[in-house]
């Protein structure tokens, strides 16, 4: 197959784009949940939902929010929670999402009146050991990590770029969507977006080899893993 592997030459200096393809390293399982036994599926919709808004709000970038949601589902795979404590887990992550990729971080006392003071300092700097659940493994491959190298091979434009991420983004509330991997969920979104703006498909050598997923893999992505059901929803809404 005859492709242009130029990409790694040019970004060679960005460790980012360089990432190893593990995608077992940023995977959660989606029945994390029958672990739980005072929260559900619907409450971690919720606390999504609410922190995408708090996200916006602060002008985060979009590397912290799906590092965010990523650290969530890790610890509540891991750890069971109160349900009084499920927003203080959600507001210690974007903290911790924070520190790792914004160059100037929320204080904490911001953070807590976000949610009307309704904890404590303490509170969240306690739950902050979170990071000894993760065993301080923050540095993860997300599906926006994904994104951005695949639409440098997809011939993109701004329109390509909204599209794709608005569905990834979306994603992130739907606890089905944590069944896909990471690079598998960002290929899928990219490819369902080329057909949405053009209604043609346009899976180019170059882009397959460089995200390892034909575009028989994507469309039975789009199909029946849920994504389609997303892209459902998205024709009825407009942008």
């Amino acid at each position: 197959m005859k492709t242009d592997r130029r990409l790694d030459e040019r970004n060679f200096a960005d460790p980012s784009t360089l990432i190893q393809f593990d995608v077992n390293s940023s995977c959660v399982s989606p029945n994390y949940m029958v672990k739980q036994s005072d929260i559900n599926e619907k409450m971690r919709v919720i606390l999504v939902d609410w922190l995408i808004e708090v996200h916006y709000k602060f002008e985060l970038m979009d590397e912290t929010l799906f590092l965010m949601v990523n650290i969530i589902d890790i610890f509540l795979s891991h750890q069971t929670v109160e349900r009084k404590k499920l927003q203080l887990v959600g507001i210690t992550a974007m903290l911790l999402a924070c520190k790792y990729e914004e160059v100037s971080v929320p204080v904490v006392d911001d953070l807590i009146l976000i949610y009307d003071k309704g904890y404590t300092r303490n509170q969240v700097l306690a739950m902050k050991s979170i990071v000894n659940t993760l065993q301080f493994n923050i540095s993860v491959p997300t599906s926006y990590v994904f994104m951005k190298r695949f639409l440098k091979t997809a011939q993109y434009d701004k329109k390509l770029e909204l599209l794709s991420f608005f569905l990834i983004e979306l994603s992130l509330v739907d606890h089905d969507m944590l069944r896909l991997p990471p690079s598998l969920l960002a290929a899928a979104a990219i490819h369902t977006a080329q057909f949405t703006l053009n209604r043609t498909r346009h899976w180019s050598k170059t882009t397959q080899w460089h995200s390892y997923y034909s575009e028989d893999q994507l469309q039975m992505v789009a199909g029946g893993s849920g994504l389609g059901t997303v892209m459902e929803w998205n024709t009825k809404t407009p942008l």
